[in-house]
């Protein structure tokens, strides 16, 4: 593996196709296990108005960054989950400002003007891959599995647009959630779905 040069680092980072860097995310581009190195010269890029820092431990390239990159950052393990999703596959209708992380914390954040709010789901769900787009800069859940996140955390949430979803996905999903419970919800909101067409 090739070492980095000197005036090679910040370069390494502007051409990255990311827009937000945790510190570890610097270490494995820069091949620079030195962590007190890194923050020198991290230190030295936010002085300089070459990088900016929304939040500790959080790094990006301008103030154009892309605030969904930034979220699933804040707390590990995370993902872009709830009306974020479901409101961009037009599942729901209304517009909501913040974005909705699920997370194994809850919290509100006002970051860098954005307000987050971070929902928990069961650590056991959280971690798991199935219906999370990673193919991104950063992780995701598919339309199915916010759907699915939603009527875990809400048991009478009224959907407005059931029809973009993949109901074979939602149903081999479901079964991550453990819960007969849920399992009656989500057949109720598929058979209701059905005669609605």
């Amino acid at each position: 593996m090739k070492k980095v040069k000197k005036g090679e680092y910040l370069d390494i980072l502007l051409r990255s196709k990311k827009t937000v860097f945790s510190v570890q995310d610097i270490v494995l581009l820069w091949r620079d296990s030195n962590i007190g190195a890194v923050q020198v010269r991290l230190n030295s890029y936010i002085r300089n108005k070459k990088l900016f820092r929304p939040r500790r431990g959080l790094y990006v390239k301008d103030q154009n960054y892309d605030r969904l990159e930034l979220a699933p950052k804040i707390f590990k393990p995370a993902y872009v989950s709830f009306e974020t999703v479901l409101g961009a596959a037009g599942i729901t209708f209304q517009y909501y400002e913040q974005i909705f992380v699920a997370s194994y914390v809850k919290r509100e954040i006002l970051c860098d003007e954005q307000k987050y709010s971070f929902r928990i789901i069961k650590k056991e769900i959280l971690i798991n891959p199935l219906g999370i787009d990673q193919g991104g800069e950063y992780s995701a859940a598919t339309k199915e599995r916010a759907f699915l996140d939603t009527i875990y955390r809400s048991k009478d949430y009224y959907f407005d647009n059931l029809s973009p979803l993949d109901w074979d996905k939602v149903f081999e999903i479901l079964s991550i959630y453990k819960s007969q419970a849920m399992e009656q919800r989500v057949k109720k909101y598929y058979e209701n779905f059905k005669k609605e067409k």
